[in-house]
């Protein structure tokens, strides 16, 4: 029997073009979704935009406001730290499963190294090219490998929910912090680690590059607000 390929729905098309959006601040926080604008902007009809309005809202990238319909939400930077500090726990102990199994097992360590030097690879061409959504893709494509590496298959999915509202949090980081390389280059540093089999100082790294992107984007967000304003929607 010949394998069906799976097609990407409309729905899921329409997601992933607003998750774009929001990661690389085409539409802002505090930027009013009128569905029926969105779909003939995206040339579909209104019902996979509301399919993926339900999902993005779920995500918190979007909320509703009563009768004045879907903003894009505004990042509570308290919030935002507690997944971070959940994230860099989770993190920390994928990274240090994976080394532990590549100090054991030579060829998985070879596997590993190819796929995540692949992944950075593309994240730096991401950053060079000034793609926000894709440095995004990519950061959580490495992540993934991670998690898929650790041989606990309870990571990824215990994961799933902080990544989905911190995707929005890290275009965030992305597009503001002043150096985006720098995150890629603790990327790297923590495949070197992983790679040689270094269980102690991947989950060290991995816990303080969470972190730091947390500290990043609090500070970032301060300085956005006290130059800005409250910034709430304006009354229509």
């Amino acid at each position: 029997m010949k394998a069906l390929k799976p097609q990407v729905s409309l729905a899921d098309q329409v997601y992933e073009a607003l998750v774009d959006e929001i990661c690389n601040g085409s539409l802002p926080a505090g930027a009013h979704l009128v569905q029926e604008e969105l779909a003939e902007r995206l040339a579909v009809s209104r019902q996979p935009v509301q399919q993926a309005m339900a999902r993005l809202k779920a995500d918190g990238m979007v909320e509703e406001q009563g009768r004045r319909g879907l903003w894009v939400t505004r990042l509570d930077p308290a919030l935002m730290e507690h997944h971070y500090d959940v994230r860099a726990v989770l993190d920390g102990l994928a990274a240090r499963l994976v080394a532990q199994r590549l100090h054991a097992e030579t060829g998985l360590a070879k596997t590993f190294a190819r796929r995540a030097e692949d992944i950075l690879e593309l994240g730096t061409k991401a950053v060079e090219a000034g793609k926000v959504a894709d440095q995004v893709r990519h950061d959580r494509a490495l992540h993934r490998l991670i998690y898929e590496m650790s041989g606990n298959p309870f990571l990824d999915r215990t994961a799933e929910p902080h990544w989905r509202f911190l995707q929005r949090a890290m275009g965030e980081v992305l597009r503001r912090a002043t150096l985006p390389d720098e995150i890629w280059r603790q990327h790297a540093e923590i495949v070197v680690a992983i790679s040689a089999g270094d269980p102690v100082r991947a989950e060290t790294l991995m816990i303080q590059h969470d972190l730091d992107a947390a500290k990043t984007l609090g500070a970032a967000l301060a300085a956005h607000a006290s130059g800005n304003g409250s910034g709430h929607p304006k009354e229509d």
